[in-house]
């Protein structure tokens, strides 16, 4: 990790010499006069450079600049001489290890006319390249050029001016000059994203503009060192970060600091099930539960307040700003929720992180409740929480004889509902639980094998991000869960009614129906039993009204699909993530910033599983699944 603690702008001052100090692995982020800082992440052939104006703080070219894997920035002016004494510095030590290296100057166009004349449309989407004539610098230039044509904007392709004169900062053009290992490439990026009143810019559309022109900028680099007999990468974006900086992990850890002053799980169930069983049981199932829950270890509103104090802009990546500004939007929903628990406006604020009931998963629903029983689909012999117990230390046992870095621990509970779960690295198993014994092994390897081995192996990531989740990723990781329990032969006809109901139940729930009414309709018309139907309507209606019950079935379908169509599962093995992340996990697994998963399921390796995988790609429909 490269630190940005010990010599960032302005702690050196603006004579002092520029000695660089790079770390054992080529990494180097030191501050140049009194406001300009060098970044270098490890020994690469290329340099983006930035002198931005301080009076405009919504640079384009700065924040591309800052992205990069290798960069100079600072203010025009006062730290000129600075920035060229560290600049030359720092490319006579890259030069050691490389043959050819490309200056790339990056810097704003002026604003176009039809933002000084405050016009609603958006300004002309225009780029000027320019470089030096070697065929390295050329082939650069030609595949940024091809690269940014692509990119639309309001409906409009990027246009490129090319062979202007070139951009030169002051001093650069000497340095390129004075040695023949040296090329140039310049850009000037459009101001589009400027508000046409001046009163700031379109934040969207910054962060999408930064994202595909650094992209750009990247391929650019990669074809700079292949025509120049470097050794390329199979993938430009193997030239991005490979570490995360010290605000990135700052930031995380804020982040993760507020998730974990509170479970969020725990702290919205109820811890009276048993007893409000006995008494919905005693009144003829007429009486609407009361439900009791423990007090919250978090403050909401406080909360709030340390969530967006954080400071993501000094990340340097968009796509990891992104990831954080995903969380924090989720975190504001759970605390939401939190302070709103046990009031109707829960249900509401549930809605917000778990959606409503698609039409084609209540048809999919309903069509597994309708369904009849198989004949294959036996209860057996039942287990008791203390038989869930030993089978959780010997499958956890089994994780950590691999490697003793499966650090999860298995509790007994006497204060939640029967059944199993995973919160965080702990395996809590209710004293309560009483289960048919053909369910135990798919149950463990839905919580162990998925939800405590994704916990592991997101905790090896670097950021705590990984661990606790990324935004949205509850759904598939619950149907990764039901996978796991399909893949080893435990999903039952029983378990899938039970999943079906869960969604027909919430469906109900957003509707308006009554803890009663879901009750019925799950007892009444679907033939559930009285203990079941109770079971699946409390843990909709725990807090008010819960819509993550939908996700199980949903997740699961989205799996399927996943497999269906020969899909790879191993992104999802980092850590906890959702299918909108597969890119930038990829991404980032390319670049070096996250590490092989530590652990993959032990169950994809038995035979029985890639049979009866192989056997749903053939026929991959939910009626073959049992």
């Amino acid at each position: 990790m490269l630190s940005d603690s010990a010599t960032e702008p302005g702690d050196a001052g603006a004579n002092d010499a520029f000695i660089p100090e790079f770390g054992p692995t080529g990494a180097l982020r030191q501050g140049c006069g009194c406001e300009g800082r060098i970044h270098i992440d490890r020994p690469l052939p290329f340099l983006v450079l930035n002198r931005f104006d301080p009076e405009h703080p919504d640079s384009l070219a700065k924040r591309i600049a800052v992205t990069s894997s290798a960069y100079a920035v600072w203010p025009e002016g006062i730290d000129d001489a600075a920035a060229l004494e560290a600049i030359d510095a720092v490319l006579r030590h890259q030069a050691e290890s490389c043959e050819r290296i490309l200056l790339i100057s990056v810097h704003d166009r002026e604003p176009a006319e039809q933002v000084l004349a405050k016009a609603a449309k958006l300004p002309e989407f225009t780029a000027t390249i320019s470089s030096s004539e070697d065929i390295a610098a050329r082939a650069a230039a030609d595949t940024l050029a091809a690269t940014l044509a692509k990119v639309k904007v309001d409906l409009r392709h990027c246009t490129i001016e090319r062979d202007k004169p070139q951009h030169w900062e002051p001093g650069i053009e000497a340095i390129v000059a004075g040695d023949p290992r040296f090329s140039h490439l310049s850009l000037a990026l459009p101001q589009n994203y400027q508000r046409p009143d001046g009163n700031g810019i379109y934040p969207q559309l910054f962060h999408d503009l930064s994202i595909e022109i650094f992209d750009a900028l990247l391929k650019a680099a990669k074809a700079f060192m292949a025509a120049a007999g470097e050794a390329a990468p199979q993938h430009h974006r193997a030239l991005g970060r490979s570490s995360f900086i010290d605000a990135a992990k700052s930031a995380d850890g804020k982040l993760d600091e507020i998730c974990r002053s509170y479970d969020f799980l725990l702290s919205v169930s109820p811890i009276n099930t048993e007893k409000a069983f006995a008494k919905f049981s005693e009144s003829g199932f007429e009486e609407t539960p009361k439900f009791r829950y423990r007090p919250l270890t978090v403050d909401p509103d406080l909360a709030k307040r340390a969530l967006y104090a954080i400071d993501l802009k000094s990340v340097e990546a968009p796509m990891l700003e992104n990831l954080f500004s995903e969380k924090r939007q989720e975190v504001d929903y759970q605390l939401t929720m939190l302070a709103a628990r046990n009031t109707p406006n829960f249900r509401h604020a549930s809605m917000l992180l778990y959606g409503t009931v698609e039409r084609d998963l209540r048809d999919s629903a309903i069509d597994i409740l309708a369904s009849k029983r198989p004949k294959s689909d036996s209860d057996g012999g039942s287990v008791d929480c203390y038989a869930v117990e030993r089978g959780a230390r010997t499958l956890v046992g089994a994780y950590r004889a691999q490697d003793d870095r499966f650090d999860v621990a298995v509790e007994l509970r006497e204060d939640i509902a029967a059944g199993l779960m995973v919160s965080g690295n702990k395996v809590l198993i209710s004293t309560a639980t009483n289960m048919p014994a053909h369910r135990l092994e798919p149950l463990l390897h839905h919580e162990i094998s998925i939800h405590a081995l994704t916990w592991v192996n997101g905790a090896q990531q670097g950021l705590a991000m990984f661990r606790t989740g990324l935004a949205q990723y509850e759904g598939v990781q619950e149907g990764l869960g039901v996978f796991a329990e399909w893949a080893v032969g435990g999903l039952t006809w029983a378990r899938l009614r039970a999943l079906a109901a869960r969604v027909v139940g919430v469906d109900a729930m957003i509707a308006g129906a009554s803890f009663v009414e879901c009750f019925r309709l799950l007892h009444d018309t679907h033939g559930f039993s009285a203990r079941g139907a109770f079971n699946i309507t409390a843990r909709i209606y725990r807090s008010g009204g819960f819509a993550k019950d939908v996700i199980y079935l949903r997740g699961f379908k989205t799996v399927l699909d996943l497999i269906a169509a020969g899909g790879d599962l191993t992104p999802y093995w980092y850590g906890k993530i959702a299918p909108q992340h597969i890119a930038v996990i990829e991404e980032f697994a390319l670049r070096g910033l996250l590490r092989k998963p530590l652990f993959t399921p032990a169950f994809l390796t038995r035979d029985d599983v890639r049979d009866r995988i192989a056997a749903f790609r053939q026929n991959p429909s939910l009626s073959s699944l049992l």
